[in-house]
């Protein structure tokens, strides 16, 4: 008991994690076409693309996600059930209430790492004086 609500909260920063990776495109997108400048922060801009460079190395590298695999440590202590799948199965069967095979997760983690590489061409970070300018933005 006394482990299953640190396990739940490893939930909550994944999916707090995934937010950021999905949420943060279509901020970016939609930013984008309405010309907001806060989406040109490179300070958000750069965290964005890691936070997706970090899930495509570990497909890569063949590495279960540590997140993941600290839940699942927890949740075994906590003397929960432990099915051994990553968070992203769970999450997408929750979802779609059905199984995704592992090529079309992987394959998706490729795709927003792709998009979100290419808004650095669309629509790219400023460099200079982002703090001047996010300020700037936020008074009007």
């Amino acid at each position: 008991m006394l482990y299953a609500l640190p396990a739940d909260l490893i939930v909550a920063i994944h999916i707090a994690y995934v937010v950021y990776v999905v949420g943060g495109l279509v901020a970016i997108l939609i930013g984008a076409l309405r010309g907001r400048k806060w989406i040109r922060n490179p300070w958000f801009r750069v965290t964005h693309l890691l936070a997706i460079l970090i899930v495509v190395m570990e497909i890569f590298l063949k590495l279960n996600c540590p997140l993941t695999t600290w839940e699942n440590q927890v949740r075994a202590s906590a003397q929960q059930p432990v099915d051994g799948r990553a968070f992203m199965d769970r999450l997408l069967t929750f979802i779609l209430i059905g199984a995704a095979p592992r090529w079309v997760i992987n394959g998706a983690y490729f795709v927003f790492a792709v998009a979100i590489a290419a808004t650095f061409f669309w629509a790219p970070p400023s460099w200079k004086r982002a703090g001047k300018e996010l300020a700037a933005d936020e008074r009007g």
